[in-house]
């Protein structure tokens, strides 16, 4: 009990919350990249960030409306006096995806991510209106987790085309970064300030940033790779995001934008690396299977749609 709602307070709040993530890698399917998702610009107004503290001050649940990815992250504290704190939470999502309506952060509907083995959460979503996408007549939507054995060799693939493959030069080819961003996923979602807040992560290391450019010198395809040393177990590494433009996908530069990805994480120690793809994704998951990832996890996507009330 005595379970109280704080204000975001900011890049302090965010190190507390990531560690309780960290605390449950388990039970969450972003953990190696938080500082990607914790850098959006959906911190950029604190109405977004819903934070709960126990009697001791201490941080025991959390919840981000990340706008750019039309999802919802939340985590709790499993032994959390409250045990109807993941209910506190989704109520203030709810109010809060309502009151985002009509404003840049809101959305018609939102999404969760949730394991198929975690049912407690799914009964949760369902009884706030949530429905998973996994057997919709119309388009539906699942992913899987992959894993790959960090010790597992990594092949050469030497870049065609006459292109190169680098890390990113620093925030002087952010901008660059964004545009090739924007084009591969058909979407304005990424934005400067974003990607230049990736580089300022206390997490963020420069040879795990790899680009791949065309003779003339402009950005064709990325991998940015992120490797978590916080919890007590060996370090992991997670992909995220990954990408080519279309017209140098012929090169197959994404395959070679993430074994030079791979490569670096296993010099820094990563004894397993972790992807998430859409399960019905065939060329991505091909791609990550073709150089030793495996499913581990299938995930469900848990939808609720807000329509707008004139």
């Amino acid at each position: 009990m005595n379970i109280t709602q704080r204000p975001f307070s900011g890049e302090s709040d965010k190190q507390e919350m990531m560690a309780l993530v960290r605390a449950f890698p388990n039970d969450y399917l972003h953990v190696g990249d938080m500082p990607y998702r914790f850098s959006s610009w959906a911190f950029d107004d604190p109405e977004n960030v819903g934070q709960w503290v126990n009697a001791e001050g201490q941080l025991v649940g959390w919840a981000v409306m990340q706008t750019p990815f039309w999802s919802i992250d939340y985590a709790y504290h499993p032994e959390a006096a409250d045990k109807n704190l993941p209910q506190q939470i989704l109520a203030w999502v709810d109010e809060r995806a309502r009151q985002a309506l009509n404003t840049p952060y809101g959305h018609p509907c939102w999404f969760v991510n949730v394991f198929t083995g975690q049912t407690d959460r799914q009964h949760d979503l369902e009884a706030v209106g949530f429905a998973s996408q996994a057997n919709v007549p119309k388009d539906p939507w699942s992913k899987v987790l992959m894993r790959r054995p960090a010790q597992l060799p990594v092949t050469t693939y030497p870049p065609r085309g006459n292109c190169l493959v680098r890390s990113l030069a620093g925030e002087s080819e952010v901008e660059a970064y964004v545009e090739l961003h924007r084009s591969v996923f058909e979407s304005k979602s990424m934005t400067v300030e974003w990607r230049r807040r990736t580089l300022q992560q206390p997490d963020y290391i420069p040879d795990l940033d790899v680009v791949v450019a065309a003779p003339d010198g402009h950005l064709v395809a990325f991998c940015i790779c992120w490797l978590d040393k916080s919890s007590g177990s060996a370090p992991t590494g997670r992909v995220e995001p990954l990408g080519c433009h279309q017209d140098f996908r012929r090169y197959a530069l994404g395959r070679v934008a993430l074994t030079e990805g791979l490569r670096p994480l296993q010099a820094h120690g990563a004894q397993n690396i972790y992807v998430e793809t859409d399960s019905d994704r065939s060329t991505a998951l091909a791609l990550y299977e073709s150089v030793g990832f495996e499913v581990i996890q299938d995930v469900l996507i848990y939808r609720k749609d807000y329509p707008s009330v004139p």
